[in-house]
């Protein structure tokens, strides 16, 4: 699986194949040639591999940088029924398919395992000898090599998400022909985790703008003194080289997608299994599990205040029927989620109904009725 890194600085060219890698983890700062070099790796993939031996599943939250391979969809991309996009963009259909290429990788230990084969190299190679017959269901087996533009945009929106399947196929999908290329502008500790950085041992760092940066994506500092527009360091295991990357603009790929597209008609999608949703069942509220559950409730929304502490106190009761009656109000919409050391949102304003609203306006007319008797003003702008 050769893949065109650039010339190095003795201009010698750069040549690595992509199975030893075995996944490759591309940062840098905005317009260092981060693009440009993911064109780069996956014209040198389908120039030099035919549609048989390798498929591609690009995923691209921005919607701009793979359009034109969207051409050879019948050549070299992966199909997945109930996703209409060639070129997957949507947050949703990329959970969809990132589950969808973790079945294809269990079906694909589970064939090894019948097979005892060892890798995916092994299985096309007993099938070309005759050993396993294609009358049986044996069928050839391509890589698939994964492309994610924008990581960091996915880990915003959907989060574990996006992250456990990639971590899940990162650790695995190696024997089984699956490669996983990750690009990310955003070079935070959040979205380039240990455990991501643990899978991927070939790094690939453009032009960042601090250490820190450069720390995030190598382990090590460098990749802030780079020149822009493809200079960038290759790291493999603490073992690192400066290439400079090669140029390939938009008119040229479109102009190799038109070709593969014109004489490559024969080919048809690579189809993955579908992910089974499971159903979510919608718990039902019961305004009567407890019996201090209403009381509750109006004493967090007149005292602004939703604390397990608070109930103890006001109740006198423990702290396991507190916690219960706060998890009630958590169910009901009441109050927000546990946000770590600081306290529960209260959100009775939204989702309170109307049993707040007509406590609200009861206690908005008394306070009216006792400033019309009489009462101070500032009554009225305490409350």
């Amino acid at each position: 699986m050769p893949i065109a890194l650039g010339i190095s600085i003795e201009n010698k060219p750069i040549i690595t194949d992509l199975r030893r890698m075995p996944h490759l983890l591309i940062g840098g700062a905005t317009g260092m040639g981060k693009s440009v070099f993911l064109n780069s790796i996956i014209v040198s993939l389908i120039c030099r591999k035919s549609p048989e031996e390798v498929k591609f599943m690009l995923i691209d939250p921005k919607m701009v940088e793979f359009g034109h391979y969207s051409k050879i969809k019948e050549q070299y991309l992966v199909k997945i029924e109930g996703i209409d996009e060639d070129i997957i963009s949507s947050p949703e259909h990329v959970i969809t398919a990132l589950n969808s290429l973790c079945l294809e990788m269990d079906r694909r230990y589970e064939l090894f395992k019948k097979t005892c084969c060892r890798s995916n190299r092994d299985y096309n190679q007993q099938l070309e000898e005759g050993k396993l017959s294609p009358t049986e269901g044996y069928k050839p087996m391509p890589y698939i090599i994964v492309v994610i533009d924008e990581f960091a945009d996915l880990i915003i929106v959907h989060g574990k998400a996006i992250e456990i399947p990639i971590a899940r196929l990162a650790q695995r999908c190696r024997s089984v022909g699956i490669h996983l290329i990750i690009k990310t502008q955003k070079t935070l500790s959040d979205v380039i985790t240990g455990l991501l950085k643990a899978n991927f041992p070939v790094r690939v760092a453009f032009k960042v703008q601090t250490f820190a940066d450069s720390r995030t994506i190598l382990d090590m500092t460098g990749a802030q003194l780079l020149l822009d527009r493809g200079d960038m360091l290759v790291s493999n295991n603490g073992i690192s080289l400066r290439v400079q990357g090669a140029f390939i603009d938009e008119p040229e790929i479109e102009r190799i997608c038109d070709w593969i597209a014109h004489n490559n008609s024969d080919y048809k999608p690579y189809v993955l299994p579908v992910p089974s949703i499971p159903e979510v069942d919608t718990p039902t509220i019961d305004w009567e599990r407890d019996p201090l559950f209403k009381e509750a409730a109006r004493l967090i929304v007149e005292s602004n205040n939703a604390s397990t502490a608070m109930l103890q106190r006001h109740f006198s009761i423990g702290y396991n029927r507190a916690g219960k009656i706060m998890d009630q109000l958590e169910q009901a919409g009441i109050v927000g989620p546990i946000n770590g050391g600081k306290p529960r949102e209260i959100l009775w304003n939204v989702n309170f109904g109307s049993r707040g609203f007509l406590s609200l306006i009861n206690r908005f007319w008394k306070k009216i009725t006792q400033f019309s008797n009489g009462q101070k003003k500032k009554q009225i702008s305490k409350f």
